[in-house]
This record gives structure tokens, C-alpha cells and sequence, in this order.
């Protein structure tokens, strides 16, 4: 990864034992890293210092454990490329933005696994990889001058976090046919939820 990089990581849905987040405290410091954590009720957070910079990783408290939760900037190779490991795997879901020069590209991960990669460069933006159909343009403008752009974006994000939940119980229980079921659906949701949200 070229250290000229801003890498932004959005949307991220990441989840975690609590074991898990301390093997992962011993990585970071393995790697060399700076850091210290906290934890109250409902969060755990662990502050990483790159350079004069610290950032806060932030995980939620769950019934069943940890998510990862929030937006973040990081400026610093080795935990941008520490950042993409995890979110691989975890089988994670999230959105990450390279911003280098004039350009930006976007990645739509979906359990760990590109599903769109978008180059974005001045007005111009082109999808460069595509898993399933794409929106016309006159669609996705059609939606950005309408409410029912922000309405179906509401939605959809309600409907995600009954498909994940939906999909941790059958995941619990061992249901394959509704893991894979519930795994369709949320590539359906995640495409469409990345052209809302443009």
C-alpha cells in the first residue's frame, strides 16, 4: 500500500469474542504499535498512537459479544493493510475509501469479500468490478433528486440488521440452508445500500 494513502473505513460491521479483542491488542503491540484501552458498560475501546496521531477503535457491547463500530481515517500503511486482515478474517462487512491524489476508490466488502471496487476521479466514476447487476445511472439519479432515496436507505439499513441477526442465530444453530439464504440477501441489501448512499 503506497503511504500516500488516506484510507477511510465506513460502515464497518465487524464482530468479536472478547478473547478475540485481546489477541488483538497482542498483535497491535506486536506489530510495534503504542497503545492503551479502556472499557465501561457498553464499550470497549482500544487507542492506537501512529506517529501524533491516535485512533480509537471502538467496539460495542453485544448480547453475543463485540461489534466494531464507527468511521475511521487512518493515515498509516501498516494499520490500513492491519485494518483489511481484519476485516477479511472476520468475514467482516464494511466500505473503504483510498483517497490518493485526484482519485478515490471505493471497495463494498461483503463477508470479507469485495463485492464492487468504483474509481472515482474528478465528476467522473466508473465501476471497475461488479459481483450481481448494476444500477443504471439515470436510476441512481433519479433516487439522489427524490426522497425515496433517503426512505429506501432507512429501510434497508432496518433490513440488514434483521438479516445479520437472522443469520447469527441460524449460525448458532447450524441451519446451512438459512445461513446461505440469509448470505443472498445481504449481498442484495449491501449493493444497493453502497448506491443509496452515494
Amino acid at each position: 500500500m503506497n503511504k500516500s494513502y488516506e484510507v477511510e473505513y465506513s460502515n464497518l460491521e465487524l464482530r468479536f469474542k472478547r478473547r478475540n479483542i485481546q489477541d488483538l491488542i497482542k498483535e497491535l503491540i506486536q506489530e510495534g504499535y503504542s497503545l492503551y484501552w479502556s472499557e465501561n458498560e457498553a464499550l470497549f475501546i482500544i487507542s492506537v498512537r501512529t506517529g501524533r496521531k491516535l485512533v480509537k477503535l471502538r467496539f460495542v457491547r453485544t448480547r453475543s459479544g463485540y461489534k466494531m463500530v464507527g468511521d475511521y481515517i487512518i493515515r498509516d500503511a501498516r494499520l490500513a493493510e492491519w485494518m483489511e486482515k481484519l476485516i477479511e478474517n472476520t468475514r467482516g462487512h464494511a466500505v473503504v475509501k483510498r483517497f490518493k491524489d485526484r482519485q478515490i476508490l471505493i471497495e463494498n466488502i461483503l463477508f470479507g469479500e469485495v463485492i464492487q471496487l468504483v474509481e472515482i476521479s474528478g465528476y467522473q466514476q466508473r465501476v471497475l468490478f461488479q459481483k450481481g447487476p448494476v444500477l443504471t445511472e439515470q436510476e441512481m439519479t433519479g433516487m439522489y433528486y427524490s426522497n425515496e432515496g433517503d426512505l429506501r436507505l432507512k429501510l434497508r439499513r432496518l433490513e440488514m440488521d434483521d438479516e445479520l441477526e437472522k443469520m447469527y442465530k441460524a449460525i448458532q444453530s447450524n441451519n446451512t440452508e438459512t445461513i446461505k439464504q440469509c448470505k443472498d440477501q445481504l449481498s442484495i441489501i449491501s449493493r444497493e445500500l453502497l448506491m443509496l448512499e452515494w
